[in-house]
Parts: C-alpha cells; sequence; structure tokens
C-alpha cells in the first residue's frame, strides 16, 4: 500500500471544473426519485441489433448523457485504436474518431472524461472536437498503463483503475496495476495490491468505492471513504469470474459484469446476490440511461443490450 505522492496535474481552474462537474451530477436529480423496486431472479437482455458489430475489439464505458449513450470501440491491432460511439435510441454514430479511451464518465462541463491508453492518462475530451485535455497523465513522475475505468465524487474526486491490458498502446508505465484517487491536485496509489483493476464504482451515498479485479479467479473489493483517505477495505464480493465493469443503482444494488462468463449478477448493498443475467458475447461494463433512468446499457465484444428495470441509476 502507498500513500500520498503529490503532483501537479493541470491547472486551478481545470481541478474547479472536476468540482463543478460533482455538483452538476448532484444536482441531476439521478437518486431523487421514487427508490423504485430491486431486480430480482434472471433478467432478461435485449440486444440492440443496430449496435452488432462482427469485427474484432471491444465496446467499452458506457455513460449516458443528454439523451445519448456514449461508449467506446476499441480494436486489439497495434496502438488499440479506439473511438467514441454515440447511440441516441434509434441510430449509432461516431462521436470522436480517435479517442484513444476506454472507460468514460461525465463532467460539469457537458464533456467526456476517459481513461486513455492512448495517452496512458485521463482526459477530458470535448465532445465537439474530440480534442484531449490531461486530467491526471502520472504517478511518481511516470505514465499510467492503460487507465481503464474511472468514477467521479460529488467532492470533486475522481477514482480510475490503471490495469496493465493495453499498456502497450504507448510507451512507458506503472510497476504495479493499480487504483488511483485523484483530489485536490494530488494523486493517490490507493490500492496496488488486485492483479489488473478493473471497474469502478461509487454507492449512492459516497461513502463506499467498489473495485473489481483479479481476473479469472477474481472479486469486488469495497473501500471506507468516511475518512481522509480510503485505506480500509474489505471483499465485498468473491468468484467473480473475469470481473469487468460495474453500474450501481439508486437503491444501492451492484451490477457487476463477467467478462468471459458472458454474465452480469446483481448484489445487493449487504454483498447479497439478488439477480443475474446471461449474454450471447463477452461482456464489459453496463450504465443506467433512458428518460428515466430505469434502462441497463450492457457493452460487450461488438454487441449492446438493454435491460428495463424499475429502479435507476447512475449514468456511469
Amino acid at each position: 500500500m502507498h500513500r500520498i505522492q503529490k503532483i501537479t496535474l493541470c491547472s486551478g481552474l481545470f481541478i474547479a471544473s472536476l468540482v463543478a462537474s460533482s455538483m452538476a451530477l448532484a444536482g441531476e436529480g439521478i437518486c431523487t426519485a421514487p427508490a423504485g423496486k430491486a431486480p430480482q431472479g434472471s433478467l432478461q437482455p435485449q440486444r440492440l441489433s443496430v449496435a452488432d458489430n462482427t469485427a474484432a475489439g471491444l465496446y467499452e464505458g458506457p455513460v449516458w448523457h443528454n439523451n445519448t449513450l456514449y461508449f467506446s470501440h476499441f480494436l486489439f491491432s497495434e496502438g488499440f485504436p479506439s473511438k467514441v460511439l454515440a447511440y441516441d435510441g434509434q441510430t449509432l454514430s461516431v462521436a470522436i474518431k480517435d479517442s484513444g479511451s476506454n472507460g468514460l464518465a461525465i463532467d460539469g462541463q457537458g464533456q467526456l472524461l476517459a481513461g486513455a491508453h492512448k495517452h496512458k492518462a485521463v482526459v477530458q475530451l470535448d465532445i465537439e472536437s474530440g480534442k484531449a485535455t490531461p486530467v491526471a497523465s502520472e504517478y511518481q513522475a511516470n505514465v499510467f498503463n492503460s487507465p481503464n475505468d474511472l468514477t467521479l465524487a460529488r467532492d470533486g474526486s475522481l477514482f480510475f483503475t490503471d490495469p496493465d491490458f493495453q499498456r502497450a498502446a504507448a510507451p512507458g508505465g506503472q510497476p504495479v496495476t493499480g487504483v488511483y484517487q485523484v483530489k485536490n491536485g494530488e494523486v493517490t496509489l490507493i490500492d496496488d495490491t488486485i492483479a489488473n483493476p478493473n471497474g469502478i464504482a461509487l454507492s449512492p451515498d459516497q461513502t463506499t468505492l467498489y473495485v473489481a479485479g483479479g481476473g479469472e479467479h477474481g472479486f469486488v473489493r469495497a473501500y471506507d471513504l468516511s475518512g481522509d483517505l480510503p485505506y480500509s477495505q474489505r471483499t465485498f464480493a468473491s468468484d467473480i469470474t473475469v470481473p469487468d465493469g460495474m453500474a450501481v443503482d439508486c437503491l444501492g444494488n451492484i451490477y457487476v459484469t463477467e467478462h468471459t462468463a458472458q454474465r452480469m449478477r446483481v448484489f445487493s448493498a449487504a454483498g447479497e446476490q439478488i439477480a443475474d443475467a446471461q449474454f450471447d458475447a463477452n461482456v464489459t461494463n453496463a450504465a443506467f440511461g433512458g428518460v428515466q433512468g430505469t434502462t441497463l446499457y450492457v457493452t460487450g465484444m461488438g454487441a449492446l443490450w438493454e435491460i428495463e428495470l424499475d429502479v435507476a441509476g447512475m449514468p456511469y
């Protein structure tokens, strides 16, 4: 375990924008509607044929914003070329041609935040121009491996995972695969004991950070955020087969995708499995969207699915 290594990340104005973004998320009313009903039993994903793609590569990192689902599509060829796609409920289009991205989130300026293996950094992506602005570009004078997934808290803290899946996209990297926090211009390595940490999410009350990783015999780890640093940790769920991305609903239930098992399992905040879903391709990540925020979108190997639920959830 490592303690704080202070690094100047970017200008004060940009740090302020991250704080503003967290306030905007708090004001979007995502979890202010009636609580709704938790999912139970076997869920039925509906594959969206408009997004079917038989070419090599993965869909990843979905985020819902302005009635549109944005997600990354990257290939396994040299450099892992990646673009951001946009689905408006009817059509699929290219939003950013060369994003170099994996996981996505949205900030208060209405721009994308991305774990970008192309830049070996977390960046802000302008949706209109595709311009990338660094948010967190190094730790202890080294670039990251291949930032994968990220989540933004109401206090402006940014959390992200840095496995080595796309480390070969550009030179350099870290000696470990880690979980990081960016807060007030400082980057902290929270945990370096997870083999290829992947999905990351916050509980609705922002008191718990969830991280999935560990490969074939994987797990979800929970971190207590009640103190200044989220060092207190516990195993939230075990026996997860190649865990990938996660989503969280407004009741605090956690939706964990299992990549090669082609499955998603839903756990209550107490860690009890309450529902599951089976898919017809490898799955990667999930996010809530739709008019009421009750549509769960799941990305995978050249495929996109939706599941209609009775509870709203987080947009990434």
